[in-house]
């Protein structure tokens, strides 16, 4: 009986909370409503078409879900990095992937054209999964992992991963439309990061003096948002789409035509690379040859499939070349 209890293994340590945790994850909640809020203007017609799909948009959209990521890789060491708390660790999946196979339903109900079939919270609920492989990894290790996830995606590419139901996988030749996608790969990269990072911090005693911080009192509002991030995640966008859409039967927005949108967005995303008398043939050009193989509905409403995008670049190869020619004809 002395030798059964000796050999049991002890429970593992409680995990505590680290206010500046919440704190770092209450403010990238923050930066999310602030793309959110961007991307529901534009939804209404209050923004140009495109511009949160490009630019520095594009680049902040992408941090904010890096940083939601590498917090999930932190979090999963600091909750199980020293013995899974299975009981917990179930709980919390459930409700992420309850709550993600909601916006799944929801989002494929209002917007099916670009419906979120595998987006942040599904990637978390699989990165959960996977995450727990790669605790008992030394940190230096999981970051050279995190590396290799994150390269993935130039290397390995193939017309095998193009069939939806490996889309989640991000691997496919196309890219998928969705209002939010955020596949394995390279997104898993990020949690890997942020695990391996954790392990070489507690190594180095930096957690340990992290969890000493004491933020003031006017981080308290982002803390409590940290603490409750689902939650928040799940609220703040139909609070904000209801916002906008009451003002917007105060005051709409001016109407604009689907052609004028297309024209602007394409504009908006050539001239990051090329002038605007380039840009402005070349647009032109792309929107008359979608119009001329009757191709605008299935650009306009998003059924965007590896065929229509092959298309798409045989006539972006085709304007681009016209134009070029044009303006050479016309100097």
């Amino acid at each position: 009986m002395t030798q059964d209890m000796t050999l049991a293994p002890p429970p593992a340590k409680p995990a505590f909370r680290i206010e500046a945790i919440d704190l770092a994850r209450g403010l990238a909640l923050l930066a999310m409503a602030i793309y959110h809020f961007t991307w529901d203007l534009e939804f209404f017609g209050y923004a140009e078409p495109g511009l949160v799909a490009q630019g520095g948009w594009k680049l902040f959209a992408r941090s904010i879900a890096s940083s939601f990521l590498f917090l999930v890789g932190v979090s999963l060491v600091l909750a199980h990095g020293r013995g899974i708390r299975w009981r917990g660790f179930w709980r919390r999946l459930a409700m992420v992937a309850a709550a993600a196979l909601a916006i799944s339903v929801v989002t494929y109900l209002a917007v099916p054209g670009g419906f979120i079939f595998f987006g942040i919270l599904h990637q978390i609920a699989l990165a959960s999964l996977l995450g727990l492989a790669f605790l008992p990894l030394p940190g230096a290790l999981t970051l050279v992992a995190a590396a290799l996830f994150i390269a993935a995606p130039w290397y390995l590419r193939s017309p095998f991963f193009d069939h939806p139901a490996l889309w989640w996988v991000g691997l496919s030749t196309a890219m998928p439309r969705s209002n939010d996608y955020v596949p394995l790969f390279p997104w898993f990269g990020a949690v890997l990061a942020g695990i391996g990072a954790t392990k070489l911090a507690q190594s180095a005693g930096f957690i340990a003096w992290l969890a000493t911080l004491k933020p003031g009192s006017w981080s308290r509002p982002l803390r409590f948002a940290g603490r409750h991030s689902l939650a928040v995640y799940l609220i703040h966008q139909p609070v904000l789409i209801a916002s906008i859409w009451v003002f917007s039967q105060l005051m709409p927005p001016q109407a604009e035509t689907r052609e004028a949108g297309f024209t602007r967005a394409c504009e908006r995303q050539c001239t990051e690379t090329r002038d605007a008398a380039f840009c402005t043939r070349y647009c032109g050009c792309m929107l008359g040859e979608i119009e001329r193989e009757g191709l605008v509905e299935q650009v306009f409403e998003g059924r965007a499939d590896a065929g229509l995008q092959t298309r798409l670049e045989d006539l972006a190869m085709i304007c681009t070349a016209e134009t070029g020619e044009a303006l050479m004809e016309g100097r």
